[in-house]
């Protein structure tokens, strides 16, 4: 059965536009029925008419698409919000309240007050809102996931990961639009670097290990004197059940490109992932030889398995990770259980996280509760 799918943002020149449409319809379980695709309406309705949907659906605002599907006897089953973040709380609130289920964009609200209240209305209604951490849908995350669930690590200690690159580096740069707006609290919010890819790290840290964050230590750092907004950030914390944590993200890393690793040691061994090479994961047992474990090979589990399209030494890639996520909440609006799925309760975290963060940068580095109020 394929479902009806709606997109909001994410037209042409977009960066992440693409992932989602290749990922939701790489194994045919969405169609693209709606969009509004672009803040220029004229713009929009033209790109999505390109890219198949009908004239009557391709749409000039989300507030239009809203009141479009909502009457519809065929209206989309899932909204993708994939606007720049200052609008992510609005329009998700909006269309969960109208029935609708939602992916959102990261991060999925400005505040930890709007993260609560997404995840109360997502409950309310039943409707599922899932957020877009989508590197922890590639196969081998998953793989490492099921280890440490079976205990081939033993008793996790500690928790290493960086997301950083040098792509924002070159100070003369630094008033381009594509690159500002990062570092401009008027339009990412409270925190930079941090909020936008070490996030991601953290969501990871905790999805691997089967905890949640409870504290923190930030510092921040603004590298390039313009910019209100960090650049660069060290983040150690504590999970709930005593996990050590250490996090590096950076956009000021020259010659990392996409430098996203995760590296988890238990008692009895130890792995990393990248997401340069995320078809592999090393695993090295205590008093062993370091082994590489490859996608598709036949003795993984069944999460990564199930997850894997191409056979051995063929590359997936970003896009398919994406589509990973879509693959779960075709099944989880259809009626399945899907935990991996990441959910308003994981964007919540990562806002609290991102608060507490910068609370503790501004006092210093000292320890800060980083988890939500609704969840203390």
């Amino acid at each position: 059965m394929k479902l009806n799918w709606g997109m909001i943002g994410g037209g042409e020149g977009s960066q992440i536009g693409p992932a989602h449409r290749i990922g939701a319809q790489a194994d045919g379980l969405f169609t693209l029925a709606a969009g509004a695709l672009d803040a220029d309406p004229a713009k929009g309705r033209e790109y999505a008419q390109r890219l198949g949907v009908a004239p009557d659906r391709a749409y000039g605002d989300w507030r239009e698409m809203l009141e479009g599907e909502r009457a519809r006897a065929d209206r989309v089953d899932l909204v993708t919000v994939a606007t720049p973040n200052a609008t992510h709380f609005e329009i998700t609130k909006a269309f969960l309240e109208a029935g609708f289920h939602v992916l959102c964009e990261k991060p999925m609200t400005m505040t930890v007050e709007e993260g609560e209240e997404i995840v109360r209305i997502a409950r309310a209604t039943g409707r599922i809102c899932a957020v877009n951490y989508c590197y922890s849908a590639y196969p081998m995350v998953r793989e490492m996931r099921a280890m440490v669930r079976s205990g081939a690590l033993g008793r996790i200690r500690v928790v290493v990961a960086s997301f950083s690159h040098g792509h924002h580096a070159d100070a003369a740069n630094a008033d381009n639009p594509r690159v500002r707006w990062r570092y401009d609290p008027a339009q990412a919010g409270v925190s930079g670097q941090f909020a936008d890819c070490g996030i991601h790290a953290l969501h990871m840290a905790s999805f691997i290990a089967g905890d949640e964050v409870e504290t923190l230590s930030a510092d921040f750092a603004s590298t390039i004197e313009s910019r209100v907004l960090e650049d660069d950030a060290m983040v150690n914390f504590r999970l709930s059940g005593g996990i050590v944590g250490r996090l590096w993200t950076s956009a000021v890393a020259i010659g990392r490109q996409h430098g996203f690793d995760i590296q988890v040691f238990g008692e009895n061994g130890g792995m990393r992932w990248a997401s340069e090479r995320p078809d592999q994961v090393w695993y090295s047992p205590l008093g062993g030889r370091t082994q590489i474990i490859e996608k598709a090979e036949p003795a993984l589990g069944e999460d990564a398995a199930r997850l894997t399209r191409l056979p051995i030494a063929h590359p997936e890639g970003f896009a398919f990770a994406v589509g990973n996520i879509y693959v779960d909440l075709a099944a989880a609006i259809l009626g399945e259980t899907r935990n991996g799925l990441p959910r308003a309760e994981d964007g919540l975290r990562s806002m609290a996280a991102v608060m507490a963060a910068v609370e503790s940068a501004r006092s210093g580095g000292a320890w800060v509760d980083a988890r939500p109020p609704m969840f203390r």
